[in-house]
């Protein structure tokens, strides 16, 4: 019974509106006034301007570490064959008789890389790598790293990332570091032999 009470009073409430009868709108309710501090203004409508199309270039690829360097200079075949078929190289704290390889190697862009690392029995190690810039007359010119580790004492790490000479002094049978105390007071020779 009190839902056929609901339905007849949905339909008459449908039958008012389709006649035109409006619900009442609910009671407005009062708020206090709005103060302004300046006069109100009148906004118009002003048509904003059609988008741009900005072409942004993509960044530059990065150039890798090789990239950096010209193609090495070579002065003297007679050392540039040297390095080629090098026969390792030595560190006095590690061993003289045990050479470790040293891999030298050209890219098509004319490059010349260098890679060696020497570990010894008690844990001592030294690395070398680089880009050779420059090739002369018994002489070579390395923009690299070295670093030596472990040796002498086992406290010891040197290093250092910069341009490097590596020479032969009275026709001895390998290029020598030139720099012998780079790192501490201590004095390093890192041998090259051909």
């Amino acid at each position: 019974m009190v839902a056929r009470i609901g339905q007849i009073a949905v339909y008459a409430l449908g039958a008012g509106l389709i006649a035109g009868c409006q619900p009442k709108e609910p009671p407005a309710v009062s708020q206090p006034p709005i103060a302004q501090t300046e006069p109100a203004q009148t906004v118009q409508s002003v048509p904003s301007p059609a988008p741009r199309l900005v072409i942004v270039p993509p960044p530059a690829p990065m150039p890798d570490d090789a990239l950096a360097f010209a193609p090495t200079r070579v002065l003297s075949e007679t050392d540039a064959d040297r390095l080629r078929n090098n026969q390792g190289m030595t560190l006095q704290w590690i061993t003289w008789d045990k050479r470790s390889p040293v891999l030298v190697e050209v890219d098509e862009r004319g490059v010349w890389m260098l890679t060696s690392e020497i570990r010894g029995d008690d844990g001592g190690a030294l690395k070398v790598e680089g880009y050779i810039t420059e090739i002369g007359r018994d002489y070579f010119l390395l923009d690299g790293e070295i670093t030596i580790m472990g040796t002498p004492q086992a406290s010891r790490f040197c290093d250092v990332n910069k341009s490097w000479r590596f020479a032969v002094t009275q026709n001895r049978k390998y290029y020598r570091l030139r720099e012998f105390t780079w790192c501490d007071s201590l004095t390093d020779y890192i041998d090259i032999y051909f």
